[in-house]
């Protein structure tokens, strides 16, 4: 008997053991799929970011008029805190998924230009809608603190603002290895770090651009520009508000997952899931960007069609195709759209009576 019991508690031990070890396989197997969905979408979106940071910084860097406008500066140092962005998280995730296992100077600076960048990004939208704000309600007090060299300076400053919040969570003074013994995975757990801080930031961050674009709004209504007649106006807002929720939108849906599963009202591998979709739709959705705040311009795109860097026929077909399906009535209502810009959007009024 005693025999029996003992074989029938190996054979209940074993079989334990094979569905533990089952689940664990099949967990890891999941959790390598999750990853495998960032590295690909953060490829596709560093992508796409290349190629329309070659077309529009370049020709905002050539162009004096526009290198010395706020506007199109800011526009610059967003699109290159993408670039950024998306080219450190492609890294970070492939290195995840090869299981690299790097060193802790390493991971922490891949973290470090991680959320510095995405911070930034969040910083200098706030920047470009108070820079409208201004522009637009106190048009006369804008012209008078405007100088050539104040943008590119302002630039730097979110960038040295941005970077506050990952130097205080990874001192540099700190290494989990020294050389010695077996190396850490540098995995998303370093991401997490600095939550509060994080939503304090971008909480703060959409107070002032929901504030400063509703003042925008009121200032349009009471111009007489912003009306049911004006559809490129209107069409303009829309875009540049779904523009923002796209950036802004990822991290409280990030943060409000996390609480639901800290507190059990969600299962962890649903949370996964959720967080994988998000970083992937998002991350595509944020690649209109350029076509939002770059090609939709006016200035941009009359030194696109002059400039020889896209002379080439494919890469001039891509820009025309991204601009048509942006502006579907770019010819029809030129003058509504010529209107809308210089009372909205540029910082130089119209010389002439519409």
């Amino acid at each position: 008997m005693g025999v029996n019991r003992l074989d029938l508690s190996n054979g209940w031990y074993i079989n334990s053991n094979q569905s533990n070890a089952t689940m664990n396989f099949s967990n890891h197997t999941k959790v390598n799929d999750y990853i495998y969905v960032r590295v690909c979408a953060s490829a596709v979106a560093f992508m796409i970011l290349t190629f329309f940071n070659i077309i529009i910084n370049w020709t905002i860097l050539r162009q004096e008029r526009l290198r010395n406008h706020a506007r199109f500066v800011l526009v610059f140092h967003l699109l290159l805190s993408a670039l950024i962005y998306f080219a450190v998280c492609w890294g970070f995730y492939l290195q995840i998924y090869l299981n690299l296992r790097p060193t802790a100077s390493t991971c922490a600076a891949l973290v470090t230009v991680l959320i510095t960048s995405a911070s930034n990004i969040l910083l200098t939208l706030t920047v470009m809608a108070v820079d409208r704000y201004w522009a637009i309600c106190f048009p006369m007090r804008y012209n008078n603190l405007c100088a050539r060299q104040w943008p590119w300076l302002l630039g730097l400053l979110t960038w040295g603002i941005a970077s506050i919040i990952p130097l205080s969570l990874f001192p540099w003074t700190e290494r989990r290895d020294s050389g010695l013994g077996e190396r850490k995975v540098c995995g998303r757990e370093e991401l997490k770090k600095g939550e509060l801080h994080k939503i304090l930031l971008i909480t703060i961050c959409t107070v002032i651009i929901l504030y400063s674009y509703a003042r925008i709004f009121l200032e349009g209504r009471r111009l007489g520009v912003l009306n049911r007649r004006n559809k490129v106006g209107c069409r303009t807002i829309t875009l540049h508000g779904l523009q923002l929720a796209v950036y802004i939108l990822p991290n409280f849906m990030n943060f409000f997952l996390h609480i639901l599963t800290k507190y059990g009202h969600i299962h962890r591998d649903t949370k996964d899931l959720f967080a994988v979709v998000n970083f992937a739709f998002f991350s595509i959705a944020q690649c209109i960007a350029p076509v939002v705040y770059g090609l939709r311009k006016e200035e941009i795109l009359e030194h696109l069609q002059q400039d020889s860097l896209c002379s080439p026929c494919p890469l001039k077909n891509v820009v025309e195709w991204t601009v048509r399906l942006s502006q579907p009535s770019l010819h029809s209502h030129s003058r509504e759209r010529r209107l809308t810009s210089q009372t909205l959007l540029s910082l130089e009024p119209p010389r002439s009576p519409a």
